[in-house]
This record gives structure tokens, C-alpha cells and sequence, in this order.
């Protein structure tokens, strides 16, 4: 599937109803100084649709996927590639891409199993506000 976006835009698939999610997704916002990346919920159309192309599974609503070049890229990995695109000095934090992925994905999967205890959820999915809507593909 190539779309125009994603010749221009990197798109983070996310966890619509997880309050760390959206705080991250907001986080990124914040330090994307040339609006680089888009969102997706992934309870949502494109986010649904994205999963079943990619052949990914539920399992993966545990998971930050990074969708870049037609390529998937999911948890640590793919937060590592965000945080190189960020404002200074959170690139500086891709040098833990050295840590191998194994390590590094056993304590991200640990958080995600725990962020609806740690951090809550919500009852709908998250709606932005309207002027950053425009980063958001349904």
C-alpha cells in the first residue's frame, strides 16, 4: 500500500485506550520539530487495516509499531527509531540500539504488560485535540 503520506511521513501505530499511549504519542509531538511523524490509533480503521496488511495480530496491541517505508517496525526498535528523530537530546538515546534487542524487548514488553495497571486506561479511544488533528489518520 503506498500512500502519498508515507513517501513524506513516518506513521506511529498506537494504543488508543492506554494512557501511557497517548502520552507518549503526545511526548513525540511535542519534540517533532519538522512534523515527521503521523498516528494511528490501532483500534482504529487505518490502524485495523495496517495490522491485517502486515499480517500482524492482536498481540500486537501490546506493542508501539513504527511504520516507515512500507517496512514495520515494532516495540524497543521502533521507539529507539522515533526518539532519532526527536528534538536534541533524545537522539542521543538511539546508542541503546547497541543493547540487544532481546534484552531491550523483554523490559519494554514487561512495561506494556503493566500499563493498564501502572497508568490506566481509558473507556473510548483517544480523540486529540483539533490542532494537532491534523497529524492523525483515521
Amino acid at each position: 500500500m503506498q500512500n502519498d503520506y508515507q513517501e513524506l511521513h513516518s506513521v506511529i501505530l498506537f494504543d488508543g485506550l492506554c494512557n501511557l499511549c497517548s502520552s507518549s504519542v503526545l511526548f513525540v509531538i511535542r519534540r517533532d520539530k519538522y512534523k515527521h511523524f503521523r498516528f494511528a490509533s490501532l483500534q482504529g480503521e487505518f490502524g485495523k487495516k495496517i495490522l491485517h496488511q502486515y499480517g500482524l495480530n492482536d498481540t500486537h496491541l501490546n506493542s508501539f509499531i513504527l511504520l516507515e517505508h512500507n517496512t514495520i517496525t515494532t516495540a524497543s526498535t521502533a521507539a529507539l527509531r522515533v526518539a532519532k528523530k526527536l528534538t536534541f537530546p533524545w537522539p542521543v538515546f538511539y546508542g541503546l540500539i547497541i543493547i540487544p534487542a532481546w534484552l531491550r524487548n523483554g523490559i519494554y514488553h514487561f512495561i506494556a504488560r503493566n500499563r493498564y495497571n501502572w497508568f490506566g486506561r481509558k473507556k473510548e479511544c483517544w480523540i486529540p485535540d483539533t490542532d494537532i488533528s491534523f497529524l492523525f489518520l483515521k
